[in-house]
């Protein structure tokens, strides 16, 4: 059975169509609460990094902010993580769901996947704004996704080769964190004796909520300088204007029926390849995303539950739309109600519980994006590049640090090669796609943990030939001071990403252990326990090339 989704809310609440959205008072005052509600979004993502502990988020920026109206709709989207924006809707439905009505001072949080979250270390925060003059009115909702290096389970770093989610860490259903301000307490110590790591959760769950604050007073200083009739106004015109222009840029593609398939490697348990197939139907200014076709939900944690896949899909279908419109989209690309999602339950895009997603929000999200893409190319060939690395690398290590006798948990996704396009080569050694995180600095890694990195660079030559190259994928060896489990979710192990209009291919990656000069080879889904002075390498993909090598310039 086919479950029908939007990617706003997910067929949750109200819908919102365009015609529906309250009118600005002229174009120049939209531009300017366009660019206020953007700008708080990024202040509350400067919050959370500055107020953050660990590396992953400070460092690598492993998170997300956003402010949403009082249906839950987002407003205003900051320049984080894709694979988590798309999905935070959702999220904030969940919540609302769940608990119904958040007073002031209320603070929801939640993880788990099968109810508004994407995987267990992604937790999300969500807080009401009210304004306080006369009787609370509610404004909107602000909310902050971070990525949490440790939230327990069956391995260091939450990222364990699992068969079911109860392997993967702690699993937090929508629930009040504060309530009209007042910590719950029980809550608070029950989370942080799951994991390994409490000091640095109770740091970013700190954050979180600091990035909170943030959002709410900004909010507060715009409805107080722009009146809250004008703001509220303004909110829904911008998501409805970006409706407009979703459907103006989906018009611009030819209407027809457009496939493509594309493969995961192997789910870690010797299942694979793993098929995921989806089928585009343009109609004007309509576009159902069927994915039927697609392998059931495998025994390991490959597994993407329905807002991951909302997710890619609201960020390619966004990438398209302003690359035709050659405008960005306010609010995040709107309610996207023009968009339908098909999603067969219980496969690999649509999971259902007890389903293991650890890899789903990290690899899989990246398959879809590519099989997307692939998708698009056939309708639009001369505008779609190649495709970019098609994983996140993920590297997961934990064990007891021996400068400070304490656990430590360690996670990081590696860089790669994007894909090249008809403008010109991809960029060499950069999170693409469904990552928009940085590569974590030699120094930041060193000195949080016991921890070597002793080469560090670019894979020459990885990058696809073709009239424009694809970009060089990474090689980062890092040499353990202590006896850690190392666990790594790779994808595009077999095969490299595909190249594009005549282009090739780009290299596949690479695993490695090194222990005493003597290279043996790792799996893409794999856990190993190394000693002090064993070396882990992962080499990551290149991206695929676009045009034939040596033919005119087609890009021109």
């Amino acid at each position: 059975m086919a479950n029908d989704h939007g990617l706003g809310r997910a067929g949750h609440g109200e819908s919102r169509s365009a015609a529906a959205a309250p009118a600005a008072s002229d174009p120049v005052t939209l531009e300017v609460f366009r660019h206020l509600f953007t700008a708080l979004a990024e202040e509350m993502g400067a919050a959370l990094k500055r107020a953050s502990f660990s590396p992953n988020i400070k460092e690598r920026r492993d998170y997300s902010c956003a402010l949403f109206d009082a249906k839950g709709t987002a407003v205003a989207l900051g320049d984080h993580m894709p694979v988590h924006l798309g999905a935070m809707p959702m999220s904030v439905a969940a919540a609302l769901d769940a608990l119904g009505t958040l007073a002031p001072g209320d603070v929801a949080c939640l993880n788990d996947p099968f109810e508004g979250g994407t995987h267990l270390p992604d937790i999300t925060v969500v807080a009401p704004v009210h304004c306080e003059v006369g009787a609370p009115k509610l404004v909107g909702f602000v909310a902050s996704r971070a990525h949490h290096s440790d939230v327990g389970g069956m391995s260091p770093g939450s990222m364990p080769l699992a068969q079911e989610i109860f392997q993967e860490g702690l699993r937090i259903p929508p629930v009040r964190l504060y309530s009209r301000g007042v910590r719950n307490e029980d809550l608070w110590r029950m989370a942080l004796a799951n994991v390994r790591t409490p000091e640095e959760r109770a740091g970013d769950l700190d954050a979180q909520l600091a990035a909170l604050h943030a959002g709410r007073s900004r909010l507060l200083e715009i409805v107080e300088s722009r009146g809250l009739s004008q703001t509220l106004a303004a909110m829904g015109a911008l998501v409805g204007y970006a409706d407009r222009l979703v459907e103006a840029g989906l018009a611009k593609i030819p209407d027809g029926d457009y496939a493509a398939v594309d493969y995961l490697d192997d789910d870690g348990f010797g299942s694979g390849p793993l098929r995921i197939e989806a089928t585009l139907s343009v109609r004007g200014s309509r576009l159902v995303v069927d994915f039927s076709g697609t392998d059931p939900q495998a025994s390991g944690g490959v597994n993407a539950v329905a807002a991951i896949t909302a997710s890619a899909t609201r960020y390619v279908v966004r990438c398209i739309v302003e690359a035709l419109l050659g405008e960005a989209l306010p609010a995040g690309g709107g309610s996207m109600n023009a968009v339908t999602l098909r999603l067969p339950e219980g496969t690999l895009v649509d999971a259902r519980p007890p389903a293991s997603v650890a890899a789903g929000n990290v690899e899989t999200s990246q398959r879809i994006t590519d099989v997307l893409m692939l998708a698009f190319a056939e309708a639009l060939p001369e505008w779609m590049p190649a495709l970019s690395q098609g994983t996140m690398n993920n590297t997961a290590m934990g064990g007891t640090d021996p400068r400070t006798g304490r656990a430590f948990a360690y996670y990081e996704t590696v860089g790669g090669g994007m894909g090249a396009g008809p403008t010109g080569p991809g960029l060499s050694g950069v999170h693409c796609h469904m990552s928009n995180s940085l590569n974590t600095p030699v120094e930041a890694l060193e000195h949080s943990y016991p921890f070597r990195v002793t080469r560090y660079g670019i894979r020459r030559g990885t990058g696809g030939d073709g009239l424009h190259r694809g970009g060089d994928g990474l090689q980062r060896d890092l040499m353990l001071l202590a006896e850690a489990t190392v666990t790594l979710l790779c994808d595009r192990r077999l095969r490299g990403p595909a190249g594009a209009q005549g282009g090739r291919d780009g290299a596949p990656g690479v695993n490695a252990l090194v222990r005493g000069g003597e290279e043996r080879p790792l799996g893409g889904k794999d856990t190993v326990r190394v000693e002090a002075g064993d070396v882990v390498s992962i080499r990551s993909p290149g991206g695929g090339g676009w045009g034939r090598p040596g033919s005119p310039d087609q890009g021109s």
